[in-house]
């Protein structure tokens, strides 16, 4: 390798790592932001409104263009387990 190939090489190195570490911490900054909306969720999850929304959806009483993945038990679930374990991870 050339010291010109060398040295664009290693250019091309710097500017992707600058661009990764870049939206790496946009992603921290926004999952630190995310905190009162996961906590809302779960209180919500956890209430007994979810489980009579649940429950209604189940009866049929919801519009059929309703979009409820919020009532999928394994969605919210999912969604808190893996906010939890990133919490761990970016601690």
């Amino acid at each position: 390798m050339t010291r010109i190939e060398r040295i664009t090489h290693m250019e091309g190195l710097l500017d992707k790592s600058t661009e990764v570490i870049a939206r790496l911490e946009q992603a921290i900054e926004d999952f630190a932001a995310l905190q009162p909306d996961i906590a809302e969720l779960e209180a919500y999850y956890t209430s007994p409104q979810w489980r009579k929304d649940f429950e209604a959806d189940e009866a049929g009483k919801l519009p059929k263009d309703l979009k409820r993945g919020v009532l999928s038990e394994d969605g919210v679930w999912n969604v808190l387990e893996d906010y939890k374990r990133l919490s761990v991870l970016s601690s």
